[in-house]
């Protein structure tokens, strides 16, 4: 559907505009998508990108600074969401033996053992996207992403 109908809106300050929107509109609404697959779960979007995170360093522990340097969302408080998923045996949190003001953290069996739930849940979200686009518009649009951050 057209970013027009889907906001009511039938023009736009400029082309610029447009696309300004298009980006953000689009990104919260992967972002329902994706939390529609976590939901049953327990876990948000944020809380599943520190587990792939973890589960990518594997079986190097990181501290929290590793962890908010690699995740999607920067504006994220790393340190609850980090917290949470203790509590919920996904992670663990020890003091480093040699730099007791660092913190490692590592995914647990019983992360792993949730992410291996969910890949194929989120590979299924995954194909039911990449099947809208063809590689080399997928492609385009990542050149065109990457320079509008540059």
């Amino acid at each position: 559907m057209k970013l027009e109908d889907e906001l009511k809106q039938p023009r736009f300050k400029d082309e610029y505009q447009r696309a300004m929107l298009n980006i953000i509109f689009t990104g919260s609404w992967l972002e329902v998508r994706t939390n529609q697959v976590l939901k049953p779960f327990d876990l948000s979007s944020q809380q599943f990108n520190v587990l792939r995170i973890l589960r990518g360093s594997r079986p190097r522990p990181l501290n929290l600074l590793d962890i908010q340097e690699r995740m999607m969302d920067k504006m994220s408080n790393a340190t609850r969401l980090v917290e949470k998923l203790r509590q919920k045996g996904l992670l663990t949190r020890k003091q480093c033996d040699q730099n007791r003001r660092k913190v490692e953290i590592e995914i647990t069996d019983k992360g792993m053992e949730l992410l291996g739930t969910l890949d194929p849940l989120m590979e299924e979200l995954h194909k039911s996207f990449s099947g809208k686009l063809t590689v080399e518009e997928a492609n385009h649009i990542n050149v065109i992403l990457d320079k509008l951050r540059d």
